[in-house]
């Protein structure tokens, strides 16, 4: 594939998507998922003509007839987009008092805004398909980033940074919930982004409700403080419970489900739980399902061995997550 980068004025890419002949937005590319913060930082980025990292256009559609054509955006939708709100005064876009309005401006930071040179690596001429394959090249799977270092990249607003917060508590570290590989792929942010949205709804399948939510609260996340609070109230109660590290409570799948039984009895139905009722059942159950591990224990269809069952395969299937989640419930409100 042969590329070729160039300059171009911000005046004549504005211009561009204005009248129709850059797209900025083709049909396969994500929805625009910036904060108002991370769009104010952008623009304060080019009023201060700081550069920016290339784009990527390719060849639209050609009228014969006229000869007149159009380019897509291949990379680079969000940081143009922001660009245009800003040039047109999107009245969308929240602008601090440091950040005049474009046509505040002083006409010389203006025409210094327009004449901002853009790199633009041009690809040419090319279908749809490999259009496709070049953009989830640029943005995906393809340089080994994992679903979370993925959404990540696309979301910064204040969702993920709650998961974060989250998976920052201490008893994470001190019960050794998450691998050092887990911490630096940010798969300890997604796990407990999984927590977060299931105490706020139901069991889900996997992590299919993450983007949701991740979108959904990218700008604002309400009531984020309330929900710490408790989230730390149903962490003091298991930590109360003295598992040692090494338990089966502490193994991923099973702390999933404890986590939530717990924060559903405690805080959403308000029962006293005791600590110490909790853990005798819990231990004595535990017994059961690591004799069921072993081949020890001969029940078929009994509850050690639907739930071993359940945390062994397929373990964030919704269906595994309910049949556990019944359960360790019945358990702890005995």
């Amino acid at each position: 594939m042969n590329t070729s980068a160039s300059n171009r004025r911000l005046r004549v890419i504005l211009t561009a998507v204005g009248s129709g002949t850059l797209i900025p937005q083709p049909d396969f590319q994500r929805r625009l998922v910036w904060t108002n913060k991370d769009k104010v930082e952008f623009i304060k980025t080019v009023v201060d003509g700081y550069p920016f990292p290339e784009i990527y256009i390719a060849a639209g559609k050609v009228d014969p007839k006229t000869g007149e054509g159009s380019e897509v955006l291949v990379d680079g939708q969000q940081r143009v987009t922001t660009l245009y709100q800003y040039f047109k005064g999107d009245p969308d876009l929240r602008l601090p008092k440091d950040l005049p309005q474009y046509s505040d401006l002083h006409v010389q930071r203006q025409i210094d805004f327009l004449e901002y040179s853009v790199v633009v690596r041009d690809l040419g001429a090319m279908s749809i398909d490999v259009i496709r394959d070049v953009f989830k090249k640029i943005n995906s799977t393809s340089y080994g980033l994992n679903a979370m270092e993925i959404d990540n990249a696309r979301y910064g607003g204040e969702f993920k940074k709650f998961g974060e917060e989250v998976s920052e508590i201490d008893f994470f570290d001190n019960y050794k919930i998450f691998t050092s590989s887990d911490i630096k792929r940010m798969n300890d942010v997604r796990y407990c982004l999984g927590l977060v949205v299931t105490i706020m709804t139901t069991y889900f399948n996997r992590d299919k409700e993450l983007e949701v939510f991740l979108e959904k609260f990218n700008e604002e996340f309400p009531n984020r403080d309330t929900l710490l609070s408790n989230i730390n109230v149903t962490l003091k109660f298991i930590d109360s419970l003295n598992f040692n590290p090494n338990s089966r409570a502490m193994k991923k799948a099973d702390f999933y489900t404890l986590f939530v039984e717990v924060y559903k009895s405690l805080i959403l139905k308000g029962v006293k739980l005791s600590a110490s009722n909790v853990r005798k059942y819990l231990d004595e159950f535990y017994m059961k399902v690591d004799d069921v591990s072993a081949g020890r224990y001969s029940s078929s269809n009994a509850e050690p061995e639907i739930y071993y069952k359940a945390a062994l395969q397929a373990s964030n299937d919704r269906g595994n997550r309910i049949n556990r989640g019944k359960i360790i419930s019945g358990i702890i409100n005995m």
